[in-house]
């Protein structure tokens, strides 16, 4: 068991540096603007779904179509296998990512969907290395402010975010670790692991 963790962490390793590797492509292209023009009309659409009086199952779809309008969700579903994603074939890898897209919008659309009362307001942006983070607060009622960063590319051709942090805790990063436990669950059976993305969430 312990052999299989450390492999499994060695994997997550290469996952990171195979991410950092594809990441810069086009995002030397990339503007202050330009990522902050994203996060603008992202946290515009979340404000307006927070806002909207619409029922917790209603919500959560909009929050799941938001995540895919403004995430680049292939990138962060084959970083997420890491280096497991090697093993698997081209139709096995999108139906993955058909399902991974699914239930990231469901798990973090519940996230946030307790704002509401509340709303994102963007602050500022800075480059690092080869992305733009962007960082925000999240501004509820009765409760203290909290900071949320999202980390931007232009890698697939247009700017999109490929890791968002909620009090500095990486959405990539922990489904990393999720991901990696639920295809170990499933004997390392990708297509056990799609379906289970499918009822998870």
């Amino acid at each position: 068991m312990r052999n299989e963790i450390t492999r499994r962490a060695f994997g997550f390793g290469l996952g990171a540096l195979a991410l950092a590797a594809v990441l810069p492509g086009r995002a030397l292209a990339l503007t202050d603007a330009a990522a902050r023009g994203l996060v603008e009309k992202l946290v515009a659409d979340i404000n307006a779904v927070i806002a909207s009086g619409r029922s917790e199952a209603a919500m959560i779809q909009d929050f799941t179509r938001i995540f895919d309008r403004y995430a680049d969700v292939p990138i962060i579903a084959r970083s997420c296998l890491g280096a497991d994603a090697r093993r698997f074939s081209t139709a096995e890898i999108a139906a993955y990512t058909q399902a991974f897209r699914g239930y990231i919008g469901r798990k973090y659309g519940k996230r946030f969907r307790e704002f509401v009362g509340g709303r994102v307001a963007v602050n500022a942006v800075r480059p690092v290395k080869t992305w733009h983070e962007v960082s925000g607060t999240v501004i509820l009622r009765n409760e203290a402010p909290f900071e949320v960063r999202f980390l931007v590319s232009d890698k697939s051709g247009r700017p999109l975010f490929f890791d968002m942090l909620i009090e500095g805790v990486s959405m990539r990063l922990t489904e990393r670790t999720e991901i990696g436990a639920l295809l170990d669950q499933n004997g390392g059976d990708i297509g056990r692991l799609t379906a289970a993305l499918q009822r998870a969430g």
